[in-house]
Protein backbone atom coordinates (compact mmCIF):
# COMPACT_ATOMS: atom_id res chain seq x y z
CA UNK A 1 0.00 0.00 0.00
CA UNK A 2 2.96 2.31 0.44
CA UNK A 3 3.27 2.80 -3.32
CA UNK A 4 0.79 5.62 -3.01
CA UNK A 5 2.94 7.69 -0.72
CA UNK A 6 6.49 7.54 -2.03
CA UNK A 7 8.61 10.67 -1.66
CA UNK A 8 10.56 12.41 -4.43
CA UNK A 9 12.68 10.16 -6.63
CA UNK A 10 16.07 9.55 -5.08
CA UNK A 11 14.79 9.96 -1.53
CA UNK A 12 16.02 13.57 -1.20
CA UNK A 13 14.26 16.35 0.66
CA UNK A 14 11.33 18.13 -0.93
CA UNK A 15 12.06 21.27 -2.92
CA UNK A 16 10.24 23.54 -0.48
CA UNK A 17 12.25 24.21 2.65
CA UNK A 18 10.92 27.53 3.85
CA UNK A 19 7.20 26.75 4.24
CA UNK A 20 4.93 23.80 4.82
CA UNK A 21 6.02 20.62 3.11
CA UNK A 22 3.18 19.30 0.89
CA UNK A 23 4.48 15.75 1.28
CA UNK A 24 5.15 15.89 5.03
CA UNK A 25 2.07 13.76 5.76
CA UNK A 26 3.12 11.12 3.23
CA UNK A 27 6.43 10.08 4.78
CA UNK A 28 7.76 8.37 7.92
CA UNK A 29 5.32 7.22 10.58
CA UNK A 30 2.34 8.74 8.74
CA UNK A 31 2.94 6.49 5.75
CA UNK A 32 3.37 3.46 8.01
CA UNK A 33 0.17 4.30 9.91
CA UNK A 34 -1.86 4.62 6.71
CA UNK A 35 -0.56 1.30 5.39
CA UNK A 36 -1.05 -0.43 8.74
CA UNK A 37 -4.73 0.50 8.70
CA UNK A 38 -5.39 -2.32 6.24
CA UNK A 39 -4.33 -4.83 8.91
CA UNK A 40 -7.80 -4.35 10.40
CA UNK A 41 -9.15 -6.51 7.58
CA UNK A 42 -7.32 -9.74 8.55
CA UNK A 43 -8.51 -9.06 12.11
CA UNK A 44 -12.13 -8.99 10.93
CA UNK A 45 -11.50 -12.25 9.09
CA UNK A 46 -10.17 -13.73 12.34
CA UNK A 47 -13.49 -12.83 13.94
CA UNK A 48 -15.17 -14.82 11.18
CA UNK A 49 -12.97 -17.80 12.00
CA UNK A 50 -14.03 -17.57 15.66
CA UNK A 51 -17.67 -17.39 14.56
CA UNK A 52 -17.75 -20.24 12.06
CA UNK A 53 -14.96 -22.63 13.17
CA UNK A 54 -13.80 -24.37 16.31
CA UNK A 55 -11.04 -26.65 17.47
CA UNK A 56 -8.36 -27.53 14.93
CA UNK A 57 -10.28 -25.75 12.15
CA UNK A 58 -10.27 -22.51 14.15
CA UNK A 59 -6.52 -22.85 14.81
CA UNK A 60 -5.92 -23.32 11.07
CA UNK A 61 -8.10 -20.33 10.25
CA UNK A 62 -6.29 -18.08 12.74
CA UNK A 63 -2.93 -19.22 11.38
CA UNK A 64 -4.00 -18.39 7.82
CA UNK A 65 -5.23 -14.92 8.87
CA UNK A 66 -1.93 -14.28 10.64
CA UNK A 67 0.07 -15.50 7.64
CA UNK A 68 -1.95 -13.20 5.39
CA UNK A 69 -1.10 -10.23 7.64
CA UNK A 70 2.59 -11.13 7.46
CA UNK A 71 2.44 -11.47 3.66
CA UNK A 72 0.72 -8.07 3.45
CA UNK A 73 3.46 -6.41 5.50
CA UNK A 74 6.18 -8.04 3.38
CA UNK A 75 4.38 -6.91 0.22
CA UNK A 76 4.34 -3.37 1.61
CA UNK A 77 8.09 -3.55 2.24
CA UNK A 78 8.58 -4.72 -1.35
CA UNK A 79 6.58 -1.73 -2.57
CA UNK A 80 8.68 0.66 -0.48
CA UNK A 81 11.84 -0.86 -1.97
CA UNK A 82 10.33 -0.82 -5.48
CA UNK A 83 10.96 -4.57 -5.74
CA UNK A 84 8.18 -5.69 -8.09
CA UNK A 85 9.39 -9.28 -8.22
CA UNK A 86 8.93 -9.79 -4.48
CA UNK A 87 5.73 -7.76 -4.58
CA UNK A 88 4.10 -10.09 -7.09
CA UNK A 89 5.36 -13.11 -5.16
CA UNK A 90 3.75 -11.95 -1.90
CA UNK A 91 0.66 -10.92 -3.85
CA UNK A 92 0.31 -14.51 -5.08
CA UNK A 93 0.77 -15.79 -1.52
CA UNK A 94 -2.06 -13.52 -0.34
CA UNK A 95 -4.39 -14.86 -3.05
CA UNK A 96 -3.63 -18.46 -2.03
CA UNK A 97 -4.16 -17.66 1.65
CA UNK A 98 -7.49 -15.99 0.87
CA UNK A 99 -8.74 -19.08 -0.94
CA UNK A 100 -7.53 -21.28 1.90
CA UNK A 101 -9.35 -19.13 4.46
CA UNK A 102 -12.77 -19.41 2.81
CA UNK A 103 -13.84 -22.68 4.54
CA UNK A 104 -12.93 -21.29 7.97
CA UNK A 105 -14.17 -17.67 7.85
CA UNK A 106 -16.80 -18.02 5.11
CA UNK A 107 -18.10 -14.68 3.83
CA UNK A 108 -15.89 -12.73 6.27
CA UNK A 109 -12.85 -14.09 4.42
CA UNK A 110 -13.71 -11.56 1.72
CA UNK A 111 -12.15 -8.89 3.92
CA UNK A 112 -8.87 -10.44 2.79
CA UNK A 113 -10.19 -10.21 -0.77
CA UNK A 114 -10.71 -6.46 -0.24
CA UNK A 115 -7.01 -6.10 0.63
CA UNK A 116 -6.06 -8.04 -2.50
CA UNK A 117 -8.36 -5.89 -4.68
CA UNK A 118 -6.84 -2.72 -3.22
CA UNK A 119 -3.33 -3.99 -3.94
CA UNK A 120 -4.40 -4.84 -7.49
CA UNK A 121 -5.72 -1.30 -7.98
CA UNK A 122 -2.31 0.06 -6.99
CA UNK A 123 -0.36 -2.22 -9.32
CA UNK A 124 -2.67 -2.11 -12.37
CA UNK A 125 -3.98 1.47 -12.22
CA UNK A 126 -5.34 1.68 -15.77
CA UNK A 127 -7.91 -1.11 -15.25
CA UNK A 128 -9.67 0.21 -12.16
CA UNK A 129 -13.20 -0.46 -13.49
CA UNK A 130 -12.35 -4.09 -14.27
CA UNK A 131 -10.62 -4.49 -10.90
CA UNK A 132 -13.63 -3.12 -9.00
CA UNK A 133 -16.00 -5.41 -10.90
CA UNK A 134 -13.75 -8.44 -10.42
CA UNK A 135 -13.55 -7.66 -6.71
CA UNK A 136 -17.25 -7.13 -6.21
CA UNK A 137 -18.69 -10.11 -8.08
CA UNK A 138 -17.05 -12.95 -6.09
CA UNK A 139 -17.85 -11.28 -2.77
CA UNK A 140 -21.44 -10.84 -3.92
CA UNK A 141 -22.07 -14.23 -5.52
CA UNK A 142 -19.94 -16.77 -3.66
CA UNK A 143 -21.79 -16.41 -0.33
CA UNK A 144 -25.04 -16.85 -2.26
CA UNK A 145 -23.79 -19.84 -4.28
CA UNK A 146 -22.51 -21.70 -1.20
CA UNK A 147 -25.83 -22.35 0.52
CA UNK A 148 -24.56 -23.28 4.00
CA UNK A 149 -22.93 -19.84 4.25
CA UNK A 150 -25.71 -17.43 3.45
CA UNK A 151 -29.28 -17.15 2.32
CA UNK A 152 -28.66 -14.71 -0.54
CA UNK A 153 -26.17 -12.38 -2.24
CA UNK A 154 -23.91 -10.63 0.28
CA UNK A 155 -24.43 -7.05 -0.86
CA UNK A 156 -22.78 -5.46 2.18
CA UNK A 157 -19.56 -7.39 1.70
CA UNK A 158 -19.52 -6.53 -2.02
CA UNK A 159 -19.98 -2.85 -1.18
CA UNK A 160 -17.15 -3.08 1.34
CA UNK A 161 -14.81 -4.45 -1.33
CA UNK A 162 -15.86 -1.80 -3.85
CA UNK A 163 -15.45 1.16 -1.52
CA UNK A 164 -12.19 -0.11 -0.07
CA UNK A 165 -10.73 -0.53 -3.54
CA UNK A 166 -11.95 2.87 -4.74
CA UNK A 167 -10.77 4.64 -1.59
CA UNK A 168 -7.26 3.21 -1.81
CA UNK A 169 -7.11 3.94 -5.54
CA UNK A 170 -8.30 7.54 -5.05
CA UNK A 171 -5.79 8.11 -2.26
CA UNK A 172 -2.97 6.71 -4.39
CA UNK A 173 -3.93 8.96 -7.31
CA UNK A 174 -4.01 12.02 -5.06
CA UNK A 175 -0.61 11.13 -3.62
CA UNK A 176 0.83 10.72 -7.12
CA UNK A 177 -0.72 14.00 -8.24
CA UNK A 178 0.71 15.72 -5.17
CA UNK A 179 4.18 14.40 -5.95
CA UNK A 180 3.86 15.56 -9.56
CA UNK A 181 2.74 18.99 -8.33
CA UNK A 182 5.74 19.33 -6.04
CA UNK A 183 8.06 18.39 -8.90
CA UNK A 184 6.30 20.85 -11.23
CA UNK A 185 6.58 23.66 -8.70
CA UNK A 186 10.29 22.95 -8.29
CA UNK A 187 10.70 23.02 -12.07
CA UNK A 188 8.80 26.32 -12.33
CA UNK A 189 10.98 27.83 -9.60
CA UNK A 190 14.12 26.61 -11.36
CA UNK A 191 13.03 28.00 -14.72
CA UNK A 192 12.03 31.33 -13.19
CA UNK A 193 15.39 31.55 -11.41
CA UNK A 194 17.29 30.79 -14.60
CA UNK A 195 15.25 33.32 -16.57
CA UNK A 196 15.84 35.97 -13.91
CA UNK A 197 19.58 35.34 -13.86
CA UNK A 198 19.73 35.54 -17.65
CA UNK A 199 17.72 38.75 -17.65
CA UNK A 200 19.89 40.37 -14.98
CA UNK A 201 23.06 39.34 -16.81
CA UNK A 202 21.74 40.75 -20.09
CA UNK A 203 20.56 44.02 -18.56
CA UNK A 204 23.74 44.58 -16.55
CA UNK A 205 25.77 43.91 -19.66
CA UNK A 206 23.81 46.51 -21.61
CA UNK A 207 23.91 48.93 -18.69
CA UNK A 208 27.60 48.71 -17.80
CA UNK A 209 29.17 47.75 -21.10
CA UNK A 210 29.25 51.24 -22.52
CA UNK A 211 30.16 52.96 -19.22
CA UNK A 212 33.05 50.62 -18.43
CA UNK A 213 34.40 50.87 -21.95
CA UNK A 214 34.43 54.69 -21.76
CA UNK A 215 35.99 54.56 -18.28
CA UNK A 216 38.76 52.24 -19.54
CA UNK A 217 39.55 54.46 -22.51
CA UNK A 218 39.56 57.69 -20.46
CA UNK A 219 41.64 56.09 -17.70
CA UNK A 220 44.30 55.10 -20.24
CA UNK A 221 44.25 58.59 -21.71
CA UNK A 222 44.56 60.17 -18.27
CA UNK A 223 47.56 57.93 -17.48
CA UNK A 224 49.34 58.89 -20.68
CA UNK A 225 48.62 62.58 -20.11
CA UNK A 226 49.89 62.33 -16.55
CA UNK A 227 53.10 60.66 -17.75
CA UNK A 228 53.67 63.51 -20.20
CA UNK A 229 52.91 66.14 -17.55
CA UNK A 230 49.87 67.53 -19.35
CA UNK A 231 47.37 69.46 -17.16
CA UNK A 232 44.53 67.77 -19.08
CA UNK A 233 45.11 64.61 -17.07
CA UNK A 234 43.20 66.10 -14.11
CA UNK A 235 40.21 66.83 -16.39
CA UNK A 236 40.19 63.29 -17.70
CA UNK A 237 40.44 61.84 -14.20
CA UNK A 238 37.51 64.03 -13.13
CA UNK A 239 35.52 62.73 -16.09
CA UNK A 240 36.35 59.14 -15.11
CA UNK A 241 35.14 59.84 -11.58
CA UNK A 242 31.83 61.24 -12.88
CA UNK A 243 31.35 58.26 -15.18
CA UNK A 244 32.02 55.87 -12.29
CA UNK A 245 29.49 57.63 -10.07
CA UNK A 246 26.89 57.56 -12.85
CA UNK A 247 27.51 53.85 -13.47
CA UNK A 248 27.09 53.14 -9.75
CA UNK A 249 23.84 55.11 -9.72
CA UNK A 250 22.59 53.17 -12.74
CA UNK A 251 23.40 49.82 -11.12
CA UNK A 252 21.61 50.78 -7.90
CA UNK A 253 18.56 51.91 -9.85
CA UNK A 254 18.55 48.65 -11.84
CA UNK A 255 18.82 46.49 -8.72
CA UNK A 256 16.06 48.50 -7.06
CA UNK A 257 13.93 48.00 -10.16
CA UNK A 258 14.25 44.20 -9.92
CA UNK A 259 12.44 44.32 -6.58
CA UNK A 260 9.43 45.90 -8.23
CA UNK A 261 6.96 44.53 -10.74
CA UNK A 262 7.80 45.32 -14.34
CA UNK A 263 5.77 44.44 -17.41
CA UNK A 264 8.71 42.96 -19.28
CA UNK A 265 9.74 40.88 -16.26
CA UNK A 266 6.23 39.52 -15.68
CA UNK A 267 5.90 38.57 -19.36
CA UNK A 268 9.23 36.75 -19.20
CA UNK A 269 8.32 34.90 -16.03
CA UNK A 270 4.81 34.23 -17.28
CA UNK A 271 6.12 32.60 -20.43
CA UNK A 272 8.19 30.16 -18.38
CA UNK A 273 5.36 29.41 -15.95
CA UNK A 274 2.85 28.77 -18.74
CA UNK A 275 5.29 26.51 -20.54
CA UNK A 276 5.93 24.52 -17.36
CA UNK A 277 2.17 24.23 -16.85
CA UNK A 278 1.67 22.88 -20.39
CA UNK A 279 -0.14 25.99 -21.67
CA UNK A 280 0.79 27.34 -25.10
CA UNK A 281 1.81 30.96 -24.53
CA UNK A 282 1.23 33.72 -27.09
CA UNK A 283 2.88 36.62 -25.27
CA UNK A 284 4.39 39.81 -26.72
CA UNK A 285 8.16 40.19 -26.64
CA UNK A 286 8.19 44.00 -26.75
CA UNK A 287 6.54 46.45 -24.37
CA UNK A 288 7.63 49.77 -25.86
CA UNK A 289 4.14 50.56 -27.16
CA UNK A 290 2.83 50.77 -23.58
CA UNK A 291 2.93 54.18 -21.93
CA UNK A 292 5.80 54.11 -19.37
CA UNK A 293 3.37 55.39 -16.75
CA UNK A 294 1.35 52.17 -17.15
CA UNK A 295 4.18 49.65 -17.36
CA UNK A 296 4.18 48.69 -13.69
CA UNK A 297 0.39 48.52 -13.49
CA UNK A 298 0.20 46.27 -16.54
CA UNK A 299 2.89 44.12 -14.95
CA UNK A 300 0.54 43.53 -12.01
CA UNK A 301 -2.28 42.72 -14.44
CA UNK A 302 -0.15 40.15 -16.27
CA UNK A 303 0.98 38.60 -12.99
CA UNK A 304 -2.58 38.21 -11.65
CA UNK A 305 -4.05 37.11 -14.98
CA UNK A 306 -1.45 34.45 -15.74
CA UNK A 307 -1.54 33.20 -12.15
CA UNK A 308 -5.28 32.61 -12.49
CA UNK A 309 -4.80 30.87 -15.84
CA UNK A 310 -2.31 28.43 -14.31
CA UNK A 311 -4.29 27.88 -11.11
CA UNK A 312 -7.87 27.74 -12.29
CA UNK A 313 -8.42 27.78 -16.04
CA UNK A 314 -7.21 24.31 -17.14
CA UNK A 315 -6.45 26.02 -20.43
CA UNK A 316 -4.41 24.80 -23.36
CA UNK A 317 -3.60 28.27 -24.74
CA UNK A 318 -3.21 31.78 -23.36
CA UNK A 319 -2.80 35.04 -25.28
CA UNK A 320 -1.68 38.43 -23.96
CA UNK A 321 -2.31 41.53 -26.08
CA UNK A 322 -0.80 44.94 -25.32
CA UNK A 323 -1.79 48.41 -26.50
CA UNK A 324 -0.67 51.88 -25.40
CA UNK A 325 -3.56 52.07 -22.92
CA UNK A 326 -4.64 48.49 -22.33
CA UNK A 327 -3.74 44.87 -21.74
CA UNK A 328 -5.90 41.84 -22.44
CA UNK A 329 -5.38 38.23 -21.27
CA UNK A 330 -7.45 35.56 -23.00
CA UNK A 331 -7.43 31.81 -22.42
CA UNK A 332 -9.44 28.85 -23.70
CA UNK A 333 -10.00 27.26 -20.31
CA UNK A 334 -13.05 26.58 -18.17
CA UNK A 335 -13.18 29.80 -16.22
CA UNK A 336 -11.67 31.80 -13.37
CA UNK A 337 -12.43 32.57 -9.73
CA UNK A 338 -15.47 34.62 -8.85
CA UNK A 339 -15.09 38.36 -9.19
CA UNK A 340 -15.05 38.65 -5.40
CA UNK A 341 -11.75 36.78 -5.19
CA UNK A 342 -8.97 38.54 -3.30
CA UNK A 343 -6.59 38.65 -6.27
CA UNK A 344 -9.05 40.17 -8.71
CA UNK A 345 -10.47 42.49 -6.04
CA UNK A 346 -7.01 43.84 -5.27
CA UNK A 347 -6.36 44.27 -8.98
CA UNK A 348 -9.60 46.25 -9.42
CA UNK A 349 -8.55 48.56 -6.58
CA UNK A 350 -5.10 49.07 -8.09
CA UNK A 351 -6.53 49.81 -11.55
CA UNK A 352 -9.20 52.12 -10.12
CA UNK A 353 -6.49 54.11 -8.34
CA UNK A 354 -4.86 54.64 -11.75
CA UNK A 355 -8.16 55.84 -13.25
CA UNK A 356 -8.79 52.68 -15.27
CA UNK A 357 -11.28 49.85 -15.40
CA UNK A 358 -11.32 46.05 -15.37
CA UNK A 359 -13.44 43.72 -17.47
CA UNK A 360 -13.40 40.05 -16.50
CA UNK A 361 -15.71 37.28 -17.60
CA UNK A 362 -16.25 34.21 -19.77
CA UNK A 363 -16.09 34.27 -23.56
CA UNK A 364 -17.82 32.02 -26.07
CA UNK A 365 -17.55 29.24 -26.91
CA UNK A 366 -14.96 28.62 -24.20
CA UNK A 367 -12.49 30.61 -22.16
CA UNK A 368 -12.02 33.63 -19.94
CA UNK A 369 -10.95 37.18 -20.64
CA UNK A 370 -9.32 39.74 -18.36
CA UNK A 371 -9.02 43.22 -19.86
CA UNK A 372 -7.66 46.38 -18.23
CA UNK A 373 -7.93 49.80 -19.87
CA UNK A 374 -6.56 53.08 -18.52
CA UNK A 375 -6.56 56.66 -19.72
CA UNK A 376 -9.64 56.29 -22.00
CA UNK A 377 -13.37 56.81 -21.73
CA UNK A 378 -13.80 53.05 -22.05
CA UNK A 379 -11.55 52.52 -19.05
CA UNK A 380 -13.43 55.10 -17.02
CA UNK A 381 -16.73 53.32 -17.65
CA UNK A 382 -15.40 49.77 -16.95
Amino acid sequence: MQDAVQGPPGGGPPPEQGGADPQRWARGWRRAALAAGMLVYPSVTALGVAQYSSGAAAAAGFAIAGAFAVAYVLAGVAVARRDRTRLWAFYGVMVVLFVAELPFARNLAFYLWAVIAAFTALMVRRRIAVIVLAGALPSLLVPWAVRPWHTGPDLLTALMVVFTTLTVYAYAEMARANEALVEARAEVARLASEAERARIARDLHDLLGHSLTVITVKSGLARRLAESGSPRSAEEITAVEELSRQALTDVRAAVSGYRQVSLAGELARGREVLRAAGVAADLPTATEMVDPAHQELFGWVVREGLTNVVRHAHASRCTVTLSPTGVEILDDGVGAPASSGNGLTGLRERVAAAGGGVEAGPVRPRGWRLKVTVGTAEGARA
